[in-house]
């Protein structure tokens, strides 16, 4: 596995676990039920820090 290849892994890792962040502190995505982060809004920025960090790592590997 080249280093290329990990980095968008991890990447789209990332950016997977960021946005699933996001909609859980927002409230809009309600899994698991019994969650500590749903509706708690600062697992929505870092959420937010989490998928720009993915994003990045992305757009850096696909150069």
């Amino acid at each position: 596995m080249s280093f290329r290849t990990l980095l968008l892994i991890t990447g789209f890792v990332g950016l997977a676990i960021g946005l699933l962040w996001i909609g859980q502190g927002l409230g809009l995505i309600i899994w698991p039920q019994e969650s500590f982060m749903i509706r708690q809004t600062e697992w929505a920025l870092y959420g937010a820090v989490v998928a720009a960090v993915g994003l990045g790592l992305v757009v850096w590997a696909r150069r």
